[in-house]
């Protein structure tokens, strides 16, 4: 494994750890404003955010020396990108949102985590090859997914049928940053991703709830964590990390946010693991090391 690929799981993995304890902001976030409300204030939350990190960087490169080209496609492409990623963002946290208000958090985490079924499938109809290794890995992630966060009976309910869009959304997500990724600024392309689902979900925030400022700043822990980590953070690594990666390795590691939102609550709130969670637990792992493992070279 280089260097390269080195760097881009770990921010990957990183990206996994935040939102692996984002689902529990956002299920307490719940018990104090509607979903839109909840997704239109962190969105913009992690717009905000992600702002001086622009200027920053920006003067970074000029103190280096480095002239900052910007031709008319490129910026172009960088809004087009970065639309199209929060359009379909604010889909799939809505679809989240509502479904986590009607399952549970295990259930949410382990079908939301589907993607990585999703994902390859529709990188077939895209004409991508998905090879045995990955094939292979994929299926033992989901039964380690299985293992790890389904404690009751599989019976689809509303709230399981709304996180199932969620996945499906957000497997066209990773793909969407997949092809942007590489012509585009990754910090800047987050930061107009998280502007266009915050003044989507707020329109329909008024449209379709009514917020109250006393009930946001109760919320203001689960929303601040949420909206600085989970998106200002939590996205960008994502779009940076998946920059060069195959969208099938990448959804593979990002996934594990159900197996460190499992570890986070034992060692945190000092919940014990049974048997059956640790071996989910172990069939992660294996999936993701699987997964990373170089292709051989065949010799003509």
């Amino acid at each position: 494994m280089n260097r390269f690929v080195l760097r881009q799981s770990f921010l990957l993995l990183l990206t996994a750890a935040i939102w692996g304890v984002a689902f529990v902001s956002q299920s307490v976030g719940m018990d104090y404003v509607g979903p839109f409300t909840f997704n239109a204030v962190r969105s913009l939350l992690g717009a905000v955010v992600l702002v001086p990190c622009i200027a920053f960087f920006k003067k970074i490169q000029k103190r280096d020396g480095e002239q900052e080209v910007h031709k008319t496609e490129d910026k172009r492409t960088l809004w087009i990108g970065g639309v199209c990623c929060g359009v379909i963002l604010a889909v799939a946290s809505t679809f989240q949102q509502f479904g986590i208000q009607y399952t549970t958090v295990g259930k949410a985490g382990f079908i939301t985590a589907m993607y990585i079924i999703i994902v390859p499938l529709l990188g077939i109809f895209l004409k991508k090859k998905v090879g045995l290794r990955i094939g292979v890995s994929v299926v033992i992630a989901v039964a380690g997914l299985y293992l790890l966060c389904m404690t009751e009976s599989l019976r689809l309910e509303v709230g399981d049928i709304l996180v199932m869009i969620c996945a499906l959304v957000f497997s066209f997500h990773i793909m969407v940053i997949d092809h942007f990724s590489p012509m585009a600024d990754g910090v800047k392309m987050s930061c107009i991703q998280f502007l266009t689902c915050g003044v989507l979900c707020s329109i329909c925030m008024f449209l379709f709830e009514k917020p109250q400022l006393s009930l946001i700043f109760a919320a203001w822990k689960p929303i601040l964590y949420a909206g600085v980590m989970s998106c200002g953070v939590g996205y960008t690594l994502q779009i940076v990390g998946q920059k060069g990666m195959n969208p099938t390795v990448a959804s593979l590691i990002m996934s594990l946010e159900s197996v460190i939102s499992v570890l986070a609550g034992f060692v945190l709130l000092e919940e014990v693991l049974s048997r059956k969670e640790l071996m989910g637990c172990v069939l992660m792992f294996a999936a993701i090391v699987l997964a990373q493992l170089p292709e051989k070279k065949t010799l003509c």
